[in-house]
């Protein structure tokens, strides 16, 4: 009797911690992913009221143009040229 009542017990302990949720899968997809996901951006032709033109890049693209566009304005800024008056 007593083997049988531990047996049920550890039964019901199995089957209620198999029905509990799994985690959710957007939560774990989102922070694998994040630097992988696409981003479109629309930029006004030039001379052009109504034209635009669509670009899309992943997260992790845009992220190396914007830093490589921040670098290249630092090196050339007049602030590194120093005293030779030449800005």
């Amino acid at each position: 009797m007593l083997r049988t009542m531990a047996a049920a017990a550890l039964l019901l302990t199995s089957v209620t911690a198999a029905a509990a949720p799994p985690a959710k899968p957007d939560e774990r997809e989102k922070s694998a992913d994040s630097a992988d996901k696409m981003i479109c951006k629309r930029f006004a032709e030039t001379g052009s009221l109504i034209a635009s033109k669509r670009v899309c890049k992943t997260k992790r693209d845009w992220e190396r143009e914007r830093d490589a566009l921040r670098t290249s304005s630092n090196i050339n800024s007049c602030a590194n040229q120093g005293s030779t008056g030449s800005c």
